[in-house]
C-alpha cells in the first residue's frame, strides 16, 4: 500500500510559477515510480511527468517539455513537481500517483491538487 498526499495548488497569474509536493507514504522502501497527471474540466486526465525513486530516467509531456521540471527528495519521501511560465491552459486538477509495476497501470492516486492560472 501506498498513501500519497498533494499539496501546493492555488491561483497564479499567466507567467507565474507554483511548485506541487507529493508525499508518500507506506512502502516507500520499493523503486517504483511517481507521475504526475492533471485533469482540466471537460477532458479526460492527462499524463504530465514521473520519475522513480531511485533511476532515471524522467518523461514529460510534450506540453510541459521546457516548463515543468520533476524532483524527488528521498528524505522526505516526496517527489514535486516544479511549474515555470504557467498558462492558462494549464489550469487542472493535477495528481499524483504510484506505478507499483514497471510499465504497469498506476496502483495508487492522491486526492488531487487544484492549479488555476489567471490570464
Amino acid at each position: 500500500q501506498v498513501q500519497l498526499v498533494e499539496s501546493g495548488g492555488g491561483l497564479v497569474q499567466a507567467g507565474g510559477s507554483l511548485r506541487l509536493s507529493c508525499e508518500a507514504s507506506g512502502r516507500t522502501f520499493s523503486n517504483y515510480r511517481i507521475g504526475w497527471f492533471r485533469q482540466a474540466p471537460g477532458k479526460e486526465r492527462e499524463f504530465v511527468a514521473s520519475i522513480t525513486w531511485t533511476l532515471r530516467p524522467t518523461y514529460y509531456a510534450d506540453s510541459v517539455k521546457g516548463r515543468f521540471t520533476i524532483s524527488r527528495d528521498n528524505a522526505k519521501n516526496t517527489v514535486y513537481l516544479q511549474m515555470f511560465s504557467l498558462k492558462p491552459e494549464d489550469t487542472a486538477v493535477y495528481y499524483c500517483a504510484a506505478q507499483m509495476v514497471t510499465g504497469g497501470k498506476y496502483d495508487y492516486w492522491g486526492q488531487g491538487a487544484q492549479v488555476t492560472v489567471s490570464s
